[in-house]
């Protein structure tokens, strides 16, 4: 690209910039309710308890913040932190923790706080990112990640709704 083509180029993209500035100057943010977050949670525990399973469930928001912690009577105390740095992953990622797993031996998989295994998956209502929520305690991480999913099913149309 010569250095005229470049300059033509360049012209063109800081043009536009003031459109796209004055238009987002402002950004709304929508977020899910603490009664949300503990609905889902609440799902997610009782989809486990119907295969027989105690899990640590969290559910954080769209900063991958803890809005809601629930640890089943008798599941490991280890299930909490696994739980949130599921849910971490998917809210940071915006993709189920399942889809990580081939990062999870990687640099990015070693960053404190971030588990890229099965059983975390983000909560979304019209394309917006709201949180997401992690399982920990099943025999396998599928099984976490549907616990899991049945928590977000569990809110999904009263979300739809409000969103």
């Amino acid at each position: 690209m010569t250095k005229v083509s470049l300059a033509a180029a360049l012209a063109g993209v800081f043009a536009a910039t003031p459109a796209i500035a004055e238009d987002s100057m402002v950004i709304q943010v929508k977020r899910m309710s603490m009664e949300t977050a503990a609905a889902v949670a609440k799902a997610a525990v009782d989809a486990c308890r119907e295969k027989g399973i105690q899990i640590g469930v969290t559910v954080v928001d769209r900063d991958g913040i803890a809005q809601a912690v629930l640890r089943d009577t008798i599941a490991p105390t280890i299930t909490v932190p696994i739980s949130q740095g599921k849910a971490y992953a998917a809210v940071m990622f915006n993709v189920a923790t399942s889809e990580l797993a081939d990062r999870a031996n990687t640099p990015i998989g070693r960053v404190p706080g971030v588990i890229m295994s099965a059983g975390g998956v983000p909560i979304q209502v019209g394309g917006a990112l709201l949180g997401g929520v992690g399982v920990s305690g099943a025999p396998s991480g599928d099984t976490d990640q549907e616990c899991a999913q049945k928590g977000v099913d569990a809110v999904q149309t009263d979300l739809e709704m409000a969103g």
